[in-house]
């Protein structure tokens, strides 16, 4: 029987934020636990994580530059293991042995897909489904994980007490109460059946387990708990036998023992029920303060604050003392804040300390990046830039290489965000939703597909592709793709692209090929498959490549255990939610003296410069999430912090921070997308600083540079652009709906018709006006050419509809509208058919040769009139131009069609036109859809050309601007007439907004040629 052990005092220590936990810890512990003959060796650290460990490495190196220390041996660090980061615990606490006492923890994968399964069973046809049963299956996992942590057993939420209190809530929340009881109740059964336990529950017992032996059976070595802040029941009490060990000691961080004992009172009971029983977390605690979370764990430890002492040593680069005062009165609750009014000077002044508001995040980015160069140009001197947000993070890295200076975000990356990860979930999209455009070109596209010299030819037939397939989505799957391509090398003569095409379609058919519900191995093993096909062993390479291996391995197998069913629709939701809690860190090989950390890495961290950026509310700190499946009421009532617990923590890692010798404050005024509320922290030091102190604090050097590192020297307005091609170049053919632009905008028909370029839809893009047009354009030409028959227009409209590819929500939309108009169109034909009227051909291409230029165009319609006259017809499915317009010589389509009719350009078409119509599918000034009208002068209208002179005027606009622009050296020049609406696209290429200023105003510049 091993002998009871006397009541041992504690021996529990705080380093202040201004000492520096780790250079101060080490400091320390080397004259206090040395060996002559071992060193440290015999000394174990008990670490709250791996961070921490590295870290404190880096504090024992330091330590033993010094020539007294040189060669120590380090001490045994064991990971205590940070569930917020999923560590595990080290082998001191879960030795091999450990399962003869304590059952093995589940597979948390395989909690995950089966807690899905559950919910299907439990809630019936109620579920939700595919990756959204999934995402409710990592929300009860979440539950139960914090549950297990505080040691709360599922039967406690059967207690009376417990279940009177659901009974009180709003009935959403009992709902998903019922539903969580049943869910864990029914994982419960499955656990005892396994013989295994929740990865916490596990966690717990191995805390006990070790608590038990030390307890009763000290080891022989020293034992130091450093740095552990985590207050969950089992580690408290292991901390608490920790500390009474004759060799042993706990030492926190950030404690403030100078804290007044009615404001360390006014945190709460903190996890200390009270007299009567009730919950231990009351409603006036103030969870959000730095300390409430070790008050928490000095309760759960039954240690007083009176039982602290402070270490005996500092590091070697501490910050002033009064820091630690001015940290304390910071943070003071609501009630003791009060006492700013009355404070000195000195204890509020936070020297070295500074404040940086910065415009936008870019902005904040580029001014940390410059105070971090300044920084380095120091010998010896370290920085750190701490912040929650990854996008800032992400820009200063991208800034700091403007000096070539290569700092790594410790932090690490979502998997998704990496090349092997966010193929992965391309490779998941294009099975899930029929391989549409923008996935797939991307996918295709991809960094790690073909690397090497294969690569640029396959990227030379991806660009066929991309440009074949811009505009509306094509129909799903790989025939509407295989046909487009096959009708374009039709049009261009023998290539390889349909060869090309071929591959693809070998590596990427299968997963479209899979059954819409199939298990979630085999979902995974064909886009591995195809992965691999398209990248070979490059999708497994680095970092990120071992991590996506390692994801994929772990999934695959819980996937197969559980049987786990998923739509392939869901395949890409699904795997983005799992791959987005694994972070990919970088390895080694960053600049030794710049870290970049987000909050959870940079605790116990150390530097010389400490910069917090990102502080502004809902970033640092985040905002609270409640527990979705249990009331706040309930977990109260049961022990469970609060969701206001993060921002305690949040404030207590930036208070220290603030212990650094140097630190600056950092926010921006706004996001990239609206103005933002600087962070709660911020603006309790203004108040607590003041006005005047705060404007003293102030830095405004690195935001000035920021401003002006990028400002180049001044550079005159770019003059109106005039190109001048050399004659030959000028002899281009003329369509006829571009003479608008060489009248009105030249440059824009220059662009066009000179330099070939063409505007590009986007991919997968809205249906255009030009989309509306084309299929305006196939409805009455198939219905013309089968006979124009009463009663089939709609029932083509609909079958071309059906078969053109479009945004469904647009379709619908814009469908009803379309056919309304089409009645119109059909009533108004056969009317004029029985007046005598006729149609003589649809969608009739013809040209025409003025001057030695060729003029060419397509008619949608021309009408053999009762007088043997023609009428010239044009669709628009918006408004048609005015009669002014026309007059002024600017939509000109329907002269220029008459012209060639004329002169007999069209096939099968002759007789002198008369009439030229306007058939517009908009609404009509009745509110119908569907009218007509002609630009003609006649009657009651004021503006429009003559009918006898509509073709001789046309010819006119028509000579003069070929006899200007196309056989004479008139300049292109560009936006000659801006009052006239038009196209815009070749604003860019024309630099439109860098002289457009000057239309209108002073003298603009003078043009340079810009010869073709």
């Amino acid at each position: 029987m091993p002998t009871p052990q006397k009541a041992r005092q504690p021996k529990v220590y705080s380093i202040p934020a201004h000492h520096g936990f780790a250079d101060a810890l080490v400091a320390g512990l080397v004259p206090r636990y040395s060996d002559p003959d071992l060193g440290l060796a015999r000394l174990t650290l008990l670490l709250p994580s791996q961070r921490a460990a590295r870290t404190i490495t880096e504090a024992f190196v330091r330590a033993g530059t010094d020539a007294a220390h040189k060669g120590m041996l380090l001490p045994r660090m064991v990971v205590v293991g940070d569930l917020d980061l999923d560590e595990a615990l080290g082998s001191l606490l879960d030795p091999v042995g450990a399962a003869e006492h304590l059952p093995p923890a589940v597979d948390k994968t395989r909690r995950w897909l089966r807690l899905a399964e559950i919910i299907g069973m439990v809630e019936g046809e109620a579920a939700p489904k595919g990756a959204a049963r999934l995402r409710r299956a990592a929300e009860v996992a979440a539950t139960i994980d914090r549950l297990a942590v505080e040691g709360i057993a599922p039967d406690h939420l059967l207690a009376d007490p417990v279940v009177a209190l659901v009974g009180d809530q709003a009935e959403h929340w009992r709902q998903s109460t019922l539903a969580f009881l049943k869910i864990q109740t029914h994982w419960r059964a499955e656990l005892e059946v396994r013989g295994e336990v929740d990865p916490p529950v596990r966690r717990n017992g191995l805390f006990d387990h070790a608590a038990a032996i030390w307890r009763d059976n000290p080891p022989p070595f020293p034992i130091v708990a450093a740095g552990v802040t985590s207050a969950s029941p089992s580690l408290a009490r292991l901390l608490r036998v920790v500390s009474e060990m004759p060799q042993g000691a706990v030492v926190l961080p950030d404690l403030d023992l100078t804290l007044d004992d009615e404001v360390w009172d006014e945190l709460g009971r903190a996890g200390v029920a009270d007299a009567a029983g009730g919950a231990p977390f009351g409603r006036e605690d103030a969870p959000t303060h730095p300390q409430y979370h070790l008050k928490l764990l000095l309760n759960r430890m039954s240690v007083a604050r009176g039982e602290v002492a402070p270490w005996h040593r500092a590091g070697p680069s501490a910050a002033p003392p009064e820091r630690s005062r001015a940290i304390s009165n910071l943070f003071l609750p609501p009630r003791a804040s009060a006492r700013w009014v009355d404070l000195p000077e000195r204890q509020r002044r936070m020297s070295a300390v500074r404040l940086m508001e910065s415009e936008h995040p870019g902005h904040e980015a580029q001014a940390i990046a410059i105070l971090i160069r300044e920084a380095l140009e120091q010998p010896e001197r370290r920085v750190a830039l701490v912040t929650p947000n990854r996008g800032l993070a992400a820009r200063v890295v991208a800034h700091l290489q403007r000096w070539g200076i290569q700092a790594d975000d410790t932090a690490g990356r979502a998997l998704p965000q990496t090349a092997p990860g966010r193929l992965l979930l391309l490779l998941a999209e294009v099975a899930g939703e029929g391989a549409p455009p923008v996935p797939l070109v991307a996918l295709l596209g991809h960094p790690l597909v073909r690397r090497g010299e294969p690569r640029r030819a396959w990227l030379e037939q991806l660009r066929r592709l991309d440009l074949a397939l811009r505009g509306p989505r094509p129909a799903a799957g790989m025939e509407p793709i295989r046909a487009l391509i096959a009708r374009i090398e039709g049009k261009s003569g023998p290539a390889q692209f349909s060869a090309w095409w071929a591959e693809v379609e070998t590596i990427v058919g299968p997963l479209l090929a899979l059954p819409e519900d199939a298990p979630l191995a085999d979902l995974l093993d064909a886009i591995i498959a195809a992965g691999e096909a398209l990248c070979g062993e490059d999708l497994w390479n680095e970092a990120a490549g071992r991590s996506l291996a390692g994801f994929v391995d772990d999934l695959r197998l819980g996937a197969l255990a559980e049987g786990t069913v998923l739509p392939r629709r869901d395949l890409a939701a699904a795997l983005r939610l799992a791959m987005d809690g694994v972070a990919v860190r970088p390895p080694w090989g960053g600049h030794p003296r710049v870290a970049i950390y987000g909050l959870l890495e940079a605790r116990m961290t150390r530097s010389d410069l400490v910069i917090c950026g990102g502080l502004t509310e809902g970033n640092w700190p985040g905002s609270p999430s409640p527990d979705p499946l249990l009331p706040p009421a309930v977990l109260r009532h049961l022990g469970v912090p609060g969701a206001e617990f993060r921002i305690g923590l949040a404030a207590h890692d930036l208070a220290g921070c603030l212990g650094a010798p140097e630190v600056v404050l950092s926010w921006a005024r706004r996001d990239e997308g609206s103005p933002v509320i600087p962070s709660r922290f911020v603006l309790r030091v203004q108040a607590m600083l003041g006005e005047e102190l705060a404007r003293k604090h102030r830095e405004e050097t690195a935001l000035v540079l920021a401003r002006d590192i990028d400002v180049a020297n001044a550079v005159p307005p770019h003059p109106r652009p005039q190109p001048m091609p050399d004659a030959q170049q000028r002899l281009v053919d003329i369509p006829v709906t571009a003479l608008d632009r060489l009248r009105a905008d030249p440059y824009q028909f220059y662009a066009q018709a000179i330099l070939g370029l063409r505007k590009l839809d986007l991919l997968d893009g809205p249906p255009s006006a030009a989309w509306r047009g084309t299929a305006v354009h196939e409805i009455l030409d198939i219905w013309h050419k089968a006979g124009a028959r009463q009663g089939q227009l709609i029932p083509t409209a609909h079958q071309v509809l059906d078969k053109m590819s479009a945004h469904p929500l647009a379709r619908s939309l814009w469908r009803p509208r379309l056919l309304a108009a089409l009645e119109w169109v059909e009533a108004e034909i056969v009317k004029q058919r029985a007046e005598g009227r006729k149609v003589l051909a649809t969608e009739v291409r013809g040209d025409m040769h003025i001057d030695g230029i060729r003029i060419h165009g397509r008619a949608d319609r021309i009408d053999m009139m009762p007088d043997d006259s023609l009428a010239v017809v044009d669709y628009k499915t918006g408004t048609p131009p005015s009669g002014k317009m026309v007059q002024e010589g600017f939509a000109l389509q329907l002269g220029l069609i008459g012209m060639i009719a004329q002169s007999g350009g069209f096939d099968d078409v002759a007789g002198d036109p008369r009439h030229f119509e306007y058939w517009s599918l908009a609404r009509s000034k009745e509110g119908t859809f569907g009218f007509s009208q002609e630009p003609v002068l006649e009657g009651r209208k004021k503006s429009g050309i003559p009918r006898d002179e509509f073709l001789e005027k046309t010819q006119d606009f028509l000579c003069e601007a070929i006899a200007k622009y196309l056989l004479g050296s008139e300049p292109f020049t560009a936006l000659l007439r801006p009052d006239i609406k038009g196209y815009n696209d070749y604003d860019q290429l024309m630099r439109l907004d860098e002289w457009i200023g000057w239309l209108g105003g002073e003298e603009a510049p003078e043009a340079e040629d810009e010869n073709a």
